[in-house]
């Protein structure tokens, strides 16, 4: 069905089986949701990672004919080229970009935080992004087109005292969508996620030991949980969010909306 300009209409678009993911991160927590997701709906898809093992079990629960995976770390330009060259290899073609690769080996203030942790930070979390966005635009989406989606999370959003550094990576990796969304255009729709915390070993520290005071936090009365996330990275690289570029979706089970109450 198409609309009165003649566009397809995007609730109605078949997504085509045969689209091809790309998701950094991708062995466990939400970066394994959000591979879950895409490969329900009929995407192949690549994971990476840090652990071959972890990798390896992942790919086993997705499928060995849905799915594949290349270890290394994400802020390694080796991995990132090879994980590019491999999909282009072994599926011919890149769709979606999910840069999921994250870390955060502090908690703390910014006061006396040692300068080369805050670079390991960026180096993973913003500089990855950016150098895996400028591959996939060069392999395939550049002349096809196609859709990346980067994790950042609510601590980009606003001050958030015992992840100082991780915030603020956060915080450009939101720019860095709307920058890449500007330029990309029109062929590549370039979106975020902001998550608040959700339910993986990587957040357990947020959490662990004082869940109920955590919980009373949120509106809907829990934490997310990876398949929260995939369902919404499902959603910004599918046809119904055709005309959405430039955006953070927020997921955050309500919690922003206590913010300025005591």
């Amino acid at each position: 069905m198409n609309d009165a300009s003649g566009a397809e209409n995007p609730s109605t678009a078949p997504t085509d089986p045969g689209r091809v993911a790309l998701v950094t991160g991708g062995s466990r927590g939400i970066g394994f949701g959000i591979a879950r997701a895409l490969v329900a709906r009929g995407d192949r898809v690549c994971i990476t990672g840090r652990t071959e093992e972890s990798l390896r079990e992942a790919v086993k629960e997705l499928g060995s004919d849905r799915a594949m995976y290349v270890v290394g770390k994400a802020h390694d330009e080796d991995h990132r080229a090879e994980a590019v060259e491999r999909v282009m290899a072994e599926y011919g073609r890149l769709d979606h970009l999910v840069n999921n690769a994250g870390t955060n080996p502090v908690f703390g203030g910014l006061a006396d935080l040692d300068l080369a942790v805050v670079r390991k930070i960026y180096e993973t979390n913003v500089v990855s992004a950016l150098g895996f966005a400028q591959r996939a635009r060069a392999a395939w989406q550049g002349d096809h087109g196609g859709t990346i989606v980067n994790v950042a999370s609510v601590a980009g959003l606003n001050s958030s005292p015992f992840v100082g550094a991780y915030g603020m990576s956060k915080a450009a990796m939101i720019n860095l969508t709307q920058q890449l969304a500007h330029e990309f255009a029109p062929g590549v729709r370039v979106n975020a996620v902001a998550p608040a915390v959700v339910r993986t070993r990587f957040a357990a520290a947020l959490y662990e030991g004082r869940e109920e005071q955590v919980l009373s936090r949120y509106p809907l009365g829990r934490l997310g949980t990876p398949e929260d996330i995939g369902g919404a990275v499902a959603f910004l690289t599918s046809p119904d969010s055709a005309w959405m570029t430039g955006q953070t979706l927020l997921l955050d089970g309500g919690l922003f909306l206590n913010a300025g109450v005591s």
